[in-house]
């Protein structure tokens, strides 16, 4: 493998040519017209612009992209997350090219893609399941009879995708009809694929998920687990390995559950099974992403382990160099999405001119980054700029650093969710783990983080005032 085409943008094209450079691999990027000065642009070898700003002119295009691997003699192509990385066409159009997909086979894709045809897949193997209906259904009537009998609180879900789109929770018979239309509205804009199923609503559950690794010799491995809890609009803000939830029995329990599910699926390459885990610790398989994530540096940091390049030693056909018993441990990592959002408006987008965005830097903080300063930032795609991650031998360490990774990353011209990443990490319920996928409705609001940071600001303006006496009064010292 002597080229790669990275079929992507941003901070995760950055990274994964990061990783091929070290790995003597040459790296071919694609970019749509906006993304032209862009860093995954410079930093690759090569670059080929493939269409127009929207991704659906660009980044989507997956005939175009295998074109242009094929005229430039590409091996293969790393999709990244996102945009065609569980596109199980685009993964059997590769295999036909004669490129290397670094991912998984086009059936893997397939049947871990469909929420039910996952359920359905993994059930033989003794895997906990949330209570609910084992079908894809339409049928409202149906539907409705369905909810009575699992008892409210339910869940309606998309079949077809995932990112809280499609999804409803549902409190009481009364509203079931009108939240499941909704649901099959949104499912249908989204997948183009209306069916949705229900299950029973678990209401304070930790979202909890296991990386899987696998090569083509029948060698699966877990790398434990992450903890994905703090949540807006259903999709992950912060992450951390490992979860202060699970005890040696269950993390072990949970593990060999993931590998029994990339199992079921002949799974090969990296990916994780999620789950969620109940006030009481009882635990139940949710989904399966195949792909790698957005959250795989705190992985990385506390196994000292690059998954990229096990992708793509395990796409070359290679085994896996270790063993489960070669795993261990160590240290404590937690990973902070840097959305172009305003947390002081609902999260809405940001978008305009970074005038000033300088990083943080130090011992025990990652920035895995894809944009510079004095870059517009496009409204086209999604809004995360970066992962900002730290790394300390102790939870409390890595909290710390945190909150000062925050201070010193600096950036002026749009709003980022930095100022609600320290209210997490300053927040009791996060320092004592004590919290669940409701974290932000029950801990979170604009006027808080407004409170906090004009008392800050006095703060800081005190202290200033006090130096400036200091200053002041060394000054008429006489000599």
């Amino acid at each position: 493998m002597k080229k790669i085409l990275i079929a992507n943008r941003g901070e995760i094209a950055v990274r994964i040519m990061t990783t091929a450079r070290k790995m003597g691999i040459k790296t071919v990027a694609v970019y749509s017209t906006v993304d032209r000065n862009a860093p995954h642009v410079k930093l690759a070898d090569e670059a080929v612009c493939i269409g127009e700003a929207p991704s659906s002119q660009s980044y989507l295009l997956g005939d175009k992209i295998i074109e242009v691997a094929k005229q430039l003699q590409v091996d293969a192509i790393h999709p990244g997350y996102g945009f065609l990385s569980e596109n199980a066409r685009f993964s059997e159009a590769c295999a036909k090219n004669g490129i290397i997909f670094i991912g998984p086979k086009a059936h893997a894709i397939d049947v871990m893609g469909n929420k039910l045809a996952a359920k359905e897949t993994v059930k033989n193997y003794d895997i906990p399941m949330v209570p609910g209906l084992d079908e894809a259904i339409t049928d409202v009537t149906k539907a409705k009879r369905v909810a009575v009998e699992i008892g409210f609180p339910v869940l309606i879900k998309a079949a077809a995708g995932g990112g809280g789109k499609g999804m409803r929770i549902v409190e009481n018979e009364g509203e079931f009809e009108s939240q499941m239309q909704r649901a099959i509205s949104e499912a249908t804009s989204a997948f183009g694929d209306g069916s949705v199923f229900i299950e029973k609503y678990i209401g304070a559950p930790k979202h909890i998920e296991i990386q899987v690794l696998a090569d083509e010799h029948g060698n699966i491995v877990h790398l434990f687990e992450r903890e994905c809890s703090v949540q807006r609009r259903h999709q992950k803000v912060v992450e951390e390995a490992p979860s202060t939830a699970l005890t040696t029995e269950i993390r072990q329990k949970m593990g060999e559950a993931a590998v029994k599910v990339a199992a079921s699926c002949n799974y090969v390459g990296a990916g994780t099974v999620e789950f969620l885990l109940d006030e009481n610790k009882n635990f139940y398989f949710l989904e399966m992403n195949t792909r790698l994530q957005v959250e795989h540096p705190v992985t990385e940091l506390i196994t000292g382990m690059d998954l990229v390049e096990m992708q793509i030693r395990v796409a070359r056909g290679e085994k896996l160099p270790f063993t489960q018993e070669d795993l261990k441990i160590n240290g404590h990592a937690i990973e902070l999405r840097i959305y172009a959002e305003d947390p002081l408006d609902d999260f809405m987008p940001s978008v305009g001119n970074l005038e000033v965005y300088q990083l943080p830097v130090g011992k025990g903080i990652r920035v895995d980054n894809g944009i510079e300063e004095g870059m517009d930032v496009p409204i086209y795609y999604d809004p995360m700029l970066a992962k900002l991650i730290t790394y300390g031998k102790t939870r409390e360490e890595a909290i710390q650093l945190m909150v000062e990774a925050i201070k010193n990353y600096k950036v002026k011209g749009i709003e980022t969710t930095l100022p609600f990443g320290k209210f997490v990490m300053e927040h009791p319920a996060f320092q004592s783990g004590q919290f669940d996928t409701n974290f932000v409705k029950k801990y979170y609001s604009a006027e808080l983080l407004k409170a906090q940071r004009a008392e800050e600001a006095e703060i800081a303006a005190y202290i200033a005032y006090k130096q400036y006496l200091e200053d002041k009064k060394q000054l008429r010292l006489p000599n």
